[in-house]
């Protein structure tokens, strides 16, 4: 039996895990009973407890319960540490060696644990201890390398790591399609390249009571982005943020699907546009006079409400002549009917036909793409086994890497040719149910039949909206 050793000070109590699979804290929970139950047993009153969940102490990384343990015992508040075993503390010797310097100079004269007494002013007690500590420091070296292998292998065979969140479209074993998810995944995918926003298509996901995957409520447009521009929905294995090649789970969308998200996600970042939209037609009228763009503006009525207008804007900023003014709801009702009945026409026919050519040599290039990252996963699995020498593996890479960075770079210039496609024949289904879409899937369906269109000024003697003011501009 170990002797009891009287402190003038209360003790802090440590618990650590490396690894919180559930996300629950039961590891530390069990560490924590049995350091109060020791405390307990020898008398001891506990000053608090200091608690990192699912953080490494072989790597270097912030550990707050830690590091204000430190501050509360260089405050002088604590007497001794009490720790189910050191290792728990750091398995980082020259980390070790820092904490017992800083117990040493505040009174703190020993590490208690389960299993032993480590007295820091008794030269024994250190030298178990460092030897502890190196051995414990040379355990987690080899399990990371192990961690490591493994992945690596993950990696070439497209294979999953673990993880205890379940990817959204799939079962927990993360390689089997949860259909129910993945026709979401999909119906998301193809709004959102349409041209409907991320924050608009979530607050479709709450409105409609889709759980997330997740410990989240809700869903917010940062989850739905990391998804939507995973390659993980597109059967893709990714590693460091870099496709590595096929994963060895089923795809839910299209290498080509995801190419044009990526596209989509990328203009709108450039664009900047963040602002949820209230003007239907922003960005497609012209000023009959000037040809400038018009601006949205609202402006306040006599009975307090407000007035959503289309205006051209003079000035340094805008460039405009200012002499053109049209309210918006009537602009926008007659542009849309008109663009439905478009899409029912022989032409709307005629550009499908063209886009169907599109989609064979998007087809093509998506094959192209797919061969050339099947050849890099083949490459990086053949050096790994030692079937071919470095030199080989890095003469051969470049060239897998330029078919594959060639046959993308086309496809992103295809991206978005072929909106219309998802459109055409569907324009008496969507007059029947246009009010239902969101403001970003309208103006997408708009955009798709219409390039522009002019605002002329108000006809003389006439007073209000007369469609005899709009030259549209169709895309075909």
């Amino acid at each position: 039996m170990r002797k009891t050793v009287a402190i003038s000070r209360p003790v802090a109590l440590y618990a650590r895990i490396s690894s919180d699979q559930t996300g629950e804290g039961l590891g530390v929970a069990r560490q924590l009973e049995d350091c109060r139950r020791l405390a307990a047993e020898r008398g001891w009153v506990v000053f608090d407890e200091y608690v990192d969940n699912d953080i490494s102490a072989f790597k270097d990384k912030p550990r707050p319960g830690f590091e204000r343990m430190l501050r509360d015992i260089e405050e002088g508040r604590i007497g001794a540490v009490v720790a189910y075993h050191q290792d728990r503390l750091t398995r980082r010797p020259i980390e070790f060696e820092q904490f017992a310097e800083v117990c040493q100079q505040h009174g703190v004269d020993q590490l208690v644990t389960v299993t032993s007494d480590i007295g820091f002013g008794n030269d024994n007690g250190m030298l178990i201890a460092r030897l502890t500590a190196a051995v414990a420091a040379n355990e987690s070296a080899r399990k990371s390398a192990r961690i490591r292998r493994k992945v690596q292998q993950n990696v070439q065979l497209g294979l999953p790591n673990g993880g205890s969140n379940r990817p959204f479209g799939y079962e927990m074993d993360r390689m089997t399609v949860r259909e129910s998810e993945a026709e979401i995944i999909r119906t998301v995918a193809s709004r959102f390249i349409q041209g409907e926003s991320l924050r608009a298509l979530a607050l479709w996901l709450n409105e409609q009571q889709v759980p997330t995957s997740g410990k989240a409520a809700s869903w917010h447009s940062a989850a739905l982005r990391q998804i939507l521009t995973s390659g993980r929905i597109a059967g893709l294995r990714e590693h460091h943020g870099e496709i590595a090649g096929k994963a060895a789970w089923e795809a839910i969308i299209t290498v080509e699907q995801r190419e044009q998200i990526l596209h989509v996600a990328a203009s709108r970042k450039r664009s900047g546009r963040r602002a949820p939209r209230r003007y239907l037609l922003s960005g497609m009228l012209r000023c009959g006079r000037c040809q400038h763009v018009l601006y949205s503006a609202a402006r306040k009525t006599r009975n307090g409400g407000e007035e959503r207008r289309y205006v051209c804007v003079s000035g340094p900023d805008h460039g405009g002549c200012g002499r053109i003014t049209v309210a918006a709801r009537p602009v926008e009702e007659w542009l849309t009917e008109a663009a439905l009945y478009r899409l029912n026409t022989p032409q709307a026919e005629a550009v499908l036909t063209g886009q169907n050519q599109v989609a064979s040599v998007r087809s093509e290039l998506t094959a192209q793409l797919d061969r050339a990252q099947t050849r890099l996963a083949e490459l990086a699995e053949m050096f790994g086994s030692e079937e071919i020498t470095r030199a080989e593996y890095l003469a051969a890479r470049p060239v897998a890497e330029k078919r594959a960075q060639e046959a993308t770079r086309r496809l992103n210039d295809l991206a978005g040719q072929d909106t219309l496609e998802a459109l055409i024949g569907q324009g008496a289904v969507l007059a029947s149910h246009w009010e239902t879409l969101t403001l970003d899937r309208q103006h997408a369906i708009i955009r798709a039949v219409l390039t522009a269109a002019s605002i002329g000024p108000g006809l003389p003697g006439r007073n209000g909206f007369t469609p005899e003011r709009i030259v549209p501009d169709w895309a075909f």
